[in-house]
């Protein structure tokens, strides 16, 4: 397509020529030197997008050399044009910027014969328009190389958080699940050898607990593939399963509810993975009996409080879960606050305006 441009062009700028030479009876006749300099120009054009600065200082100097030897005015300024303004958008100002002095130039020295100082001073006003033609398609091309490349860091940002969030799913759901089979393989080994006929309901306990763990490891992966959604449904209504595990751990949970109506599923996520992070560490740490949860709203918060009887802040070891949990209360613009208060205390605050701009 470019070639055949060219080729184009370097006809037009013959036939073109041609004819206007018809109304120059001073001009030189066109040769075969003149048909060879008429069609450099376009010829040099192709090279404009790989070697735009040469290109354009080859192309100044053809159109330089047809009029120092006396051929006709016609299209032959066509490549010239075309050239100082590709090359100057391309960035090869230095280069434009040179090759359109040089043309001003050589216009203003050819003009001293016969003294026609205004048609030079035309031909520097043109090429500056030229020039300045280019240099806004340079600006306007690295102002837009500019928002792609911020769209792009803005693209990987959200990709790397996305990934930050599975991670943090998948160390939650594997962490709590594994407590909770651990818990009652535990429970399993001491009913073996007292009351062996209880074994089988332990055993589907821990049955059913790893079928549901292998099937939220499964859709977490499923989104790292894209071809899955998470864990489908609002997390709250997975709430009261998540506490129905807890107590078949041996720990004696009291939920109060009262989120109603439900607020954003962004919220919502963070608040099961806090609590189901809460259970896990008064299960596996905190070696804790008795847990309460209560969530409420405040003026302009979703409250989370989780209170166990364990062993404190003792047993909130430093690990990612804990990390994890905080990451994803900050991350929504929260706080979180961890107290020893005959056992651990822990609040958090979510602010319900940032959290529900996250799911738009």
């Amino acid at each position: 397509m470019r070639v055949a441009g060219a080729a184009v062009l370097a006809v037009v700028q013959i036939v073109g020529t041609h004819v206007s030479s018809l109304r120059q009876p001073d001009a030189r006749p066109l040769d075969a030197l003149a048909i060879v300099l008429l069609v450099a120009g376009p010829a040099l054009l192709l090279a404009l997008r790989r070697r735009p600065g040469p290109a354009v200082a080859a192309v100044a100097a053809v159109t330089i050399a047809y009029f120092a030897l006396g051929y006709a005015w016609g299209p032959v300024l066509v490549s010239p044009v075309l050239a100082l303004v590709f090359a100057t958008a391309a960035g090869a100002r230095r280069w434009s910027w040179s090759s359109g002095a040089a043309l001003v130039v050589a216009g203003a020295v050819g003009a001293i014969p016969s003294g026609d100082w205004v048609r030079a001073g035309a031909e520097a006003a043109w090429t500056a328009v030229v020039l300045l033609l280019g240099e806004a398609l340079r600006v306007r091309r690295e102002r837009f190389a500019a928002r792609r490349r911020e769209w792009e860091a803005h693209r990987r940002e959200a990709r790397d958080q996305e990934r930050l969030e599975l991670a943090r799913d998948i160390h939650d759901v594997v962490a709590h699940s594994l407590s909770l089979i651990n818990v009652r393989a535990s429970v399993a080994l001491h009913l073996a050898d007292r009351r062996p006929e209880e074994l089988r309901p332990a055993l589907e306990a821990i049955k059913q607990a790893s079928h549901e763990a292998l099937g939220e490891v499964r859709e977490l992966l499923g989104v790292l593939r894209q071809d899955a959604p998470v864990t489908p449904g609002e997390p709250l209504e997975r709430l009261p399963a998540l506490i129905e595990d807890a107590r078949g751990m041996g720990l004696e949970v009291t939920l109060s509810a009262g989120l109603a109506p439900p607020p954003s599923a962004a919220l919502q996520r963070v608040v099961y993975r806090v609590v189901q992070e809460a259970l896990t560490n008064a299960v596996r740490h905190a070696d804790a009996r008795r847990v309460t949860v209560r969530l409420a709203r405040e003026p302009g918060f979703v409250v989370i409080e989780v209170h166990d009887d364990g062993a404190g802040l003792r047993g909130a070891v430093p690990g990612s879960g804990l990390r994890g949990m905080r990451e994803r209360v900050e991350g929504v613009g929260g706080t979180l606050t961890l107290a020893d208060d005959g056992g651990l205390r822990l609040r958090a605050e979510l602010p319900e305006a940032r959290g529900g701009e996250g799911t738009r």
